[in-house]
């Protein structure tokens, strides 16, 4: 049973960063896609960027230009440089791992196409 650990959420005010971050205990994380979700209260879930195997970035557009996805294959990390930070990002946000996610937007933003979760790390925002 693969495992995804979040950290490095927190409490900013508007127009400051985070660093969560993900660390998974998958063995062959470098060719896994992985993704980060967010639901804020009484609202669905909804996507945030993913990264696949060969580091190519996709973002929402609500982040775009804010937020930047990586990954460290050596260390089975995976992160999420969050700037200019708005009151409307305060979420919980979720790292997601799947295995065989097709490269192009319809899969890489729908939750179904991830195989494992972690629990989440709270983002608060205020203004």
């Amino acid at each position: 049973q693969v495992q995804l650990v979040e950290s490095g959420g927190g409490s900013v005010q508007a127009g400051g960063s985070l660093r969560p971050s993900c660390t998974s205990s998958e063995p062959a994380f470098s060719r896994r896609t992985l993704d980060w979700f967010r639901q804020a209260p009484g609202k669905e879930r909804e996507f945030v960027a993913a990264i696949s195997w060969s580091h190519k970035p996709v973002y929402a557009d609500s982040v775009k230009g804010r937020f930047t996805i990586s990954r460290d294959n050596a260390k089975n990390m995976m992160f999420l440089q969050m700037n200019s930070l708005k009151s409307e990002d305060t979420a919980v946000y979720y790292c997601a791992q799947g295995s065989r996610v097709r490269n192009a937007w319809d899969a890489l933003s729908q939750a179904a196409s991830y195989d494992y979760w972690g629990q989440g790390t709270q983002v608060t925002v205020s203004s």
